[in-house]
């Protein structure tokens, strides 16, 4: 590890470095979006995604920008169907959808036990319903929920990374074990899950960050993880404005991106799909970048790896 120093990841210290939210509209979800996924089935098909707008997360980690567009309470018993039925009137025709509130679906602050029956039926024509939970919340309410459901329910988990120091350091308030427990429980239930992986959190170089990327790509598998997500870790909370500034984190490259993906693919124990949000955040060169950008998409939909053209960029020593 580059830094061995203890930082200080009290939630009062995360929340002293925030910003300010944006304004928010509890019957309204602050974002939705549409787009082309790759299926368990091998199908490339339309998935949309709802971002809910929803109550704060209890848990503070270092990381997370999500409570950029929360509450500060609960939004009340109706709220999130609305959304969801406002949103579904908006979006064009997809056979999968993903419901992401900021938080876990499973936290009965977020979102209400009573919206279930509610929510499950303008879920009826879906094929895959996935929602998100840290493993503090998987019980009895994800098999409550999914014995609702028409479609299939897989659940998204924070796995973050399988270091343990560093996973500690990011105020997660979970352990490799709870997150081992967590999968478990679900595939004895049937229901598939899927797991979140940072590409280099703090406190972790270029190559730490490819590595342990990659020991928690094969920890997820192991364990009975479907599919992974690979998250390149961004700025943008405040807090890590000032790891930034003290050189504890750095913005991963996009070439480290591409090996662990290509890395995860190859694998072929399961999907794995790179975040392609705002990937020119983590390119030094214009000339390269479209074509990075292409291949990665082409990757995560056709879950093979894909030939590049080498770059100038690559031959300059940094």
């Amino acid at each position: 590890m580059s830094d061995q120093r203890e930082p200080v990841t009290f939630d009062k210290w995360i929340l002293d470095n925030r910003g300010t939210k944006n304004p928010v509209d509890p019957f309204k979800p602050y974002f939705w979006l549409a787009e082309k996924e790759r299926q368990v089935s091998g199908e490339t098909e339309n998935t949309g995604t709802i971002f809910l707008t929803n109550m704060e997360c209890p848990f503070h980690c270092l990381m997370c920008d999500l409570w950029k567009n929360t509450t500060d309470r609960p939004v009340p018993v109706g709220a999130i169907p609305a959304q969801i039925e406002w949103a579904l009137e908006q979006m064009p025709n997809v056979k999968h959808l993903k419901l992401y509130n900021s938080g876990s679906f499973f936290d009965e602050r977020a979102i209400p036990v009573a919206d279930y029956p509610k929510i499950a039926s303008l879920l009826n024509g879906f094929e895959t319903v996935i929602v998100e939970s840290h493993p503090k919340f998987i019980n009895e309410s994800c098999l409550q929920f999914r014995d609702m459901l028409k479609p299939e329910l897989q659940i998204a988990i924070g796995l973050e990374t399988v270091h343990p120091q560093i996973l500690r350091k990011l105020n997660k308030h979970v352990t490799i074990d709870n997150f081992r427990d967590s999968v478990k429980f679900l595939a004895r239930n049937g229901i598939r899950s899927r797991a979140f992986i940072l590409l280099r959190p703090p406190y972790l170089t270029e190559s730490e960050g490819i590595f342990w990327a990659q020991k928690s790509i094969d920890f997820a598998f192991s364990v009975g993880v479907e599919c992974c997500i690979i998250i390149p870790v961004r700025a943008g909370n405040g807090a890590m404005e000032q790891l930034l500034g003290r050189g504890d984190f750095s913005l991963p490259k996009i070439e480290s991106l591409e090996t662990v993906l290509q890395y995860g693919i190859g694998l072929k124990a399961g999907r794995v799909f790179a975040d392609t949000w705002d990937l020119g955040l983590f390119s030094t060169c214009p000339k390269c970048l479209e074509q990075r950008i292409n291949r990665i998409n082409a990757m995560n939909l056709n879950q093979e790896v894909v030939f590049r053209e080498k770059c100038i960029c690559e031959a300059i020593e940094i």
